[in-house]
């Protein structure tokens, strides 16, 4: 029995360049976007302007063009490299006969695919009514049907002003849908709030792996639980695909040497995230704005590496991360010619995939969080297990030994315990 694989929907990707010089590095994008995104890249156009034509986004010529060209290509859908108006795509979808998707939705119809936690769906569906709430439109043509704007398309209404009530009714909806989504998503928020200041009194350090999507930080998390965690069986999903996880995972490192650390695996980034999504994701990156060193992953082996560095920093600022202790890791160095892991400064060149790798990688990060840890030797009472026990839980304890005079316990002390525990030191 021959099983039926789903055609892929014929996609054109067209944008206008402002004279930026990124422009081919975001049409790329777009093209990997839209691979994501299960559709099939079939061709391509763009036009050199000053600016973008208010009404159409194109001028007219370069819409026959296109039209023409897709047509040829037996195209369906026309993706374009930024955020239009509302105007602009029904104008565009009247003009072409094509479907037209701009590239905010082209991210939040990935998002929502790849969405698996209550908290990610919830925030992709927030982004998707702010992107939805100003492009409702009293007409009720198929297209405005496939957009899925907001509700039921029987009846019909005869004029313009039932149109107008229907459009209202919509906006309300959306509007009610928007406040009931931000109260949940604010419950959620509180919870992993409470989480989160448990992790932070517990003084361990928390260290976050930021960066483009698809650039080898779930493998990096995956790695460092395969050589140092007690429960390596921990790992998270990785994937060769754009966005493949949205969830932040978190997870505790224990090296050889007693060291510790919690480490946190965010959702990757890309150029021109659109705002509504990186707001609603906020509180999903709390564990970005909470560690005390970022790993920026990189893709070493991409052509685009400088501008994806931009991207992720560009992101990092926009969520108010601007002066974070950070490693830059640049993976994938087994797709190079150049000899790895090897160290300079703050920088490491390494493969996520190779042992020696993950542990040279570990040694660096161990030397930028515990710089200013103090070994230290204490003697506690017999009796004070209640101390020794917030030890285990919050210190890197190097030995103990219970003997008659009390217990003998070596241990690094972050520097704000370190008076805490001035009476003990001996």
């Amino acid at each position: 029995m021959i099983e039926n694989t789903p055609r892929k929907a014929k996609a054109f990707i067209a944008g206008v360049n402002l004279n930026d010089s990124n422009f081919d590095y975001y049409m790329t994008e777009l093209a990997n976007l839209t691979e994501a995104a299960n559709m099939e890249v079939v061709g391509q156009a763009r036009q050199n302007a000053e600016h973008v034509v208010a009404g159409t986004y194109f001028g007219l010529g370069k819409i026959n063009e296109i039209k023409d060209m897709a047509r040829g290509l037996k195209a369906k859908v026309l993706i374009l490299n930024d955020e239009l108006t509302p105007v602009q795509i029904r104008n565009l979808e009247k003009l072409t006969k094509l479907r037209v998707i701009d590239r905010t939705e082209l991210i939040l119809e990935i998002f929502s695919k790849r969405a698996r936690t209550k908290q990610a769906k919830l925030q992709v569906q927030l982004a998707r009514l702010q992107y939805e709430l100003p492009r409702l439109h009293p007409s009720e043509n198929n297209l405005d049907q496939q957009r899925g704007n907001g509700g039921s398309t029987g009846g019909g209404f005869a004029n313009r002003g039932a149109g107008e009530s229907k459009l209202e009714l919509n906006r309300r909806t959306i509007g009610k849908q928007i406040a009931i989504i931000k109260n949940e998503l604010k419950e959620i928020s509180q919870q992993e709030e409470i989480k989160a200041k448990r992790r932070n009194q517990n003084n361990i350090p928390k260290v976050a792996l930021v960066g483009y999507t698809n650039a080898g930080k779930s493998t990096t998390m995956n790695g460092l639980l395969q050589e140092f965690s007690k429960h390596s069986d921990k790992q998270v999903f990785v994937k060769n695909m754009l966005f493949a996880t949205l969830d932040t995972n978190v997870r505790r490192i224990e090296l050889d040497n007693n060291f510790s650390f919690i480490l946190s695996d965010t959702v990757g980034f890309i150029s021109k995230l659109p705002h509504n999504l990186v707001e609603s994701f906020k509180a999903t990156l709390q564990e970005v704005r909470d560690a005390d060193l970022l790993i920026n992953v990189v893709d070493a082996s991409d052509p685009n590496m400088i501008q994806m560095i931009r991207t992720t920093q560009n992101v990092l600022n926009e969520i108010g991360i601007k002066n974070t202790p950070m490693i830059t890791a640049y993976n994938k160095a087994d797709k190079s010619e150049r000899n790895y892991p090897q160290i300079e400064g703050s920088n490491i060149l390494y493969s996520a995939t190779d042992p020696k790798s993950i542990t040279t990688l570990a040694n660096l990060i161990t030397k930028r969080i515990f710089v200013n840890y103090k070994r230290t030797r204490l003697l506690l009472p017999l009796s004070d297990g209640k101390t020794l026990s917030y030890l285990h839980e919050n210190a890197q304890i190097i030995s103990e030994n219970f003997q008659n005079d009390g217990i003998h316990v070596t241990v690094r002390l972050a520097p704000e315990q370190q008076n805490r525990f001035s009476n003990y030191i001996v």
